[in-house]
Formats: C-alpha cells, sequence, structure tokens
C-alpha cells in the first residue's frame, strides 16, 4: 500500500515536472518570437517595406526568367531598397537570363539579371568581381557590320604587321580570346539598349569583360601596327578551340585545301 501511494507521489511529480517543461519551452519560443517580431516591427518602422521579387521555384543559372519563376513577398527595405528587384519593375525583367542559380524564396537582385537595372547609366556595377571592362577600336565589318550588341559573346581576332627577321614586312593573324562578353558598344550598353530597343545606333569601339592579364593583352595589341576584329558567337555556345594555329600567307597556302574539305564533309554529314 505504501509502494503504491508512493508510485503515484512519483508519477504526480513527473507529470508536473512535465507540464512544468512544456510551459516553460513554450514561454521561452514565445519570448523568441516576440523578440524577432519586435526586431521586424523596428525595421519596419525605422526603414519602412517594399515588395520585392522572389523566386517561386529552383532555377538554375542560364534561365530566361518567365512569369512561373516568380513571386513577391513584403520585406523591410533596409539593405534592399534600389538593390532588390520590386515588384513594380516585376515586367522588365521577364524574358531576361539570370547570372547563377537561385532557390526557392530567394531575393532577386538587378545584379542577378543580366544587363542590370535598365535605370542605371554606369557600366560599373555590371562588372563581374576580378573582371575588368576594356574597350578596343572596332566598327563596320570588324565588329560584324556592326550587329554586334551589347550582352553578345565575340572571339577576339587580332592581325599584326611587323617587319620579320629577314627585314620584310610580315603579317600574322591569331585568335587572342575565345567566348568573350560585349559589354558595352560605343556608348550603348544593355541597359540603354533595353530602353531603345529597335533604334540602330554607329559605333566605333566595343567594350569587352576581360580579366586584368587579358586586359594588359588587348591594351598591348591596340598599341601595335595591326587591326582587331570580332567573331560573333551563338550565346549558347561555350566550346573552346584548343591550340589554334597563328595564320600567316604560307599557312593559307598549305592548309587553304584540307580547310575546305573539312568543310564540306561538315555540311554533309549535317544533311
Amino acid at each position: 500500500m505504501k509502494k503504491d501511494k508512493n508510485r503515484q507521489i512519483v508519477l504526480a511529480i513527473a507529470l508536473l515536472a512535465g507540464i512544468l517543461a512544456a510551459f516553460t519551452t513554450r514561454w521561452a519560443f514565445s519570448l523568441k518570437d516576440d523578440e524577432v517580431a519586435k526586431a521586424k516591427q523596428l525595421l519596419r518602422s525605422r526603414y519602412g517595406t517594399i515588395d520585392v521579387v522572389v523566386f517561386s521555384t529552383d532555377v538554375p543559372a542560364g534561365t530566361q526568367l518567365t512569369r512561373d519563376d516568380l513571386g513577391s513577398l513584403t520585406m523591410p527595405a533596409a539593405g534592399l531598397r534600389g538593390q532588390a528587384v520590386e515588384e513594380s519593375a516585376y515586367r522588365e525583367i521577364l524574358g531576361r537570363k539570370i547570372l547563377s542559380a537561385h532557390k526557392k524564396g530567394e531575393v532577386l537582385f538587378w545584379s542577378d539579371v543580366e544587363g542590370g537595372n535598365p535605370m542605371e547609366t554606369g557600366i560599373s556595377a555590371d562588372i563581374k568581381k576580378n573582371m575588368r571592362a576594356v574597350s578596343v577600336n572596332c566598327s563596320g565589318a570588324a565588329s560584324v557590320s556592326g550587329m554586334v550588341k551589347p550582352n553578345d559573346h565575340v572571339d577576339v581576332i587580332g592581325t599584326f604587321d611587323f617587319e620579320g627577321k629577314s627585314g620584310k614586312r610580315d603579317f600574322v593573324t591569331c585568335t587572342m580570346l575565345q567566348n568573350v562578353l560585349v559589354l558595352a558598344t560605343g556608348t550603348e550598353t544593355a541597359k540603354r539598349s533595353h530602353q531603345t530597343a529597335g533604334l540602330t545606333r554607329n559605333y566605333s569601339t566595343v567594350t569587352l569583360e576581360v580579366t586584368p592579364r587579358e586586359a594588359e593583352m588587348l591594351a598591348f595589341a591596340e598599341q601595335l601596327k595591326g587591326r582587331i576584329v570580332l567573331s560573333l558567337r551563338n550565346r549558347k555556345d561555350v566550346s573552346y578551340e584548343k591550340e589554334l594555329p597563328k595564320v600567316d600567307f604560307n599557312k593559307i597556302q598549305s592548309e587553304i585545301e584540307e580547310l575546305n574539305i573539312q568543310r564540306q564533309t561538315q555540311r554533309l554529314a549535317i544533311r
């Protein structure tokens, strides 16, 4: 009898302890929720709120944005205003590509969108980290009859005139860089071309996004007696051709027939 009574006391104490622990835990979480709510309210009252665009699903890099990829969320404006894409600018990003992969629920920033914010006029914000912008003299046929546009990808080909070992003038052509992003043509950037779609503009320079070492090479090439030509690529083509040879007249003479045979063979294979 005494053992049963002791057991009941132990059970009662255990039950009371459980109830107390549950109450304490709930109270602690309530305090934490209150603190988070107060912090959010402070941010809202101090900085206001904005409706920003968020991803409604996981999206890989290079995705052309559609309505199904995006949603909206009201958030404190601190750190987001001017950087995040606001809901009011929703239509301006449809059909444009994103530069990196994103997860569902992440905020979309203008720096994530190819071409950046069309309301900004500067180009520096579009240059990726550790990269540089360099302009080269390139117009007319050298820029594919002026059809190279901002956000295109090109190969940079240089033809140089120099004095050979024999003392005679010599010419050599080589592909200097492959798959280079075009930031601007003349003063036309991706942002401005988005605003002036359909207008045709002439230009004599093309601005490329390159590494610091590539920038030095292009700067040196610009000082030589020669010419830079851009070869336009499909934006989806990220291939790289290794060991492209330097070309001079002797190279053309010795390989022109072989190159034509290869071209005809490829055309027949496509058919």
